[in-house]
């Protein structure tokens, strides 16, 4: 059982992780606006791998390129590959909070993909909670004739590749840390290198750096997330990454100026509301909650 001290750091670790997930999510919104989603997603990786390849080494190269499960293992790829490049393409229209809301509501699909494809079993009260979750989306997307968009539906559709991920994630426990985030990470290159025809802006020598350090800032936040969860219960810490809209609405206002409409406001509470209500469901299952692997 961990000590409160290190259930303190675990806490402290998992906050400042979401706070650099933040930063990562304000720097590709400001990129995107000027560079092709391909671009970002090679240039983004490449620095992510370079910082990635001495934990290759240490751990050993034949156990990260010849992974258990490689077939379960190339699906979550593929699906992490799409749910990133589809969160860029909808960031890059969308207000970032409204993006972020939407997002968050993947454990909430998981939950659904979980009773249909694992056969897991699903009480009535997380079946409520799962409701609760889609009334909130439902209220979020706002969606009338003129407020329901092509973005807002990539972004719903990026938020279900996202559970698709996590539930394939659940069935690779035993797969080092290392392993998962390198592959991740190739499978978000070969994705940009698919989409680089489609469009490149040449970068200045400062926007290749900002680039380069958008996939490090990456890194080093999944670092923290893992840490956090070594230190600490994953009951503990989890709901913290809820505090990822906190900031994702004030640096949506301070950097973007957008200012969050009532409906996105309430659909985000009842959003974050299940999201917490599935986790203590969860832990009183006896099944350890688990975390978001954000974009």
């Amino acid at each position: 059982m961990p000590s409160r001290n290190n259930a303190l750091a675990g806490i402290l670790m998992m906050l400042f992780g979401i706070l650099l997930f933040s930063i990562n999510d304000v720097m590709g919104k400001w990129l995107v606006a000027t560079y092709t989603v391909g671009q970002l997603l090679l240039l983004r990786s490449t620095a992510a791998l370079v910082v990635l390849v001495p934990f290759v080494f240490k751990q050993g190269l034949h156990r990260t390129l010849k992974p258990e499960r490689p077939w379960l293992q190339a699906l979550r790829v593929a699906f992490g590959s799409g749910e990133v490049a589809l969160f860029y393409l909808a960031v890059s229209y969308l207000p970032l909070a409204d993006t972020m809301t939407i997002w968050l509501a993947a454990p909430v699909w998981a939950v659904i993909l979980a009773a249909l494809l694992l056969g897991e079993k699903v009480d009535f009260a997380r079946w409520l909670a799962v409701a609760a979750g889609f009334i909130g989306v439902a209220i979020a997307l706002n969606p009338s004739s003129a407020s329901l968009s092509m973005p807002a539906l990539v972004a719903l559709l990026g938020s279900f590749l996202f559970a698709a991920m996590m539930i394939a994630g659940r069935q690779l426990r035993g797969t080092p840390d290392v392993t998962l985030v390198a592959w991740q990470t190739l499978g978000a290159l070969i994705m940009g290198l698919v989409l680089l025809p489609f469009g490149w802006v040449t970068p200045s020598l400062a926007d290749t750096a900002l680039l380069g350090l958008l996939g490090i800032i990456a890194m080093v936040a999944h670092l923290c997330v893992t840490r956090s969860l070594k230190l600490a219960e994953a009951s503990v810490v989890v709901p913290y990454q809820y505090t990822l809209i906190v900031w994702a609405l004030l640096f949506g206002w301070l950097i973007f100026g957008d200012w969050p409409t009532t409906t996105m406001l309430v659909g985000a509470a009842l959003i974050i509301a299940a999201g917490i209500a599935l986790l203590i469901l969860e832990r009183r299952s006896g099944a350890p909650p688990e975390p978001l692997d954000l974009p």
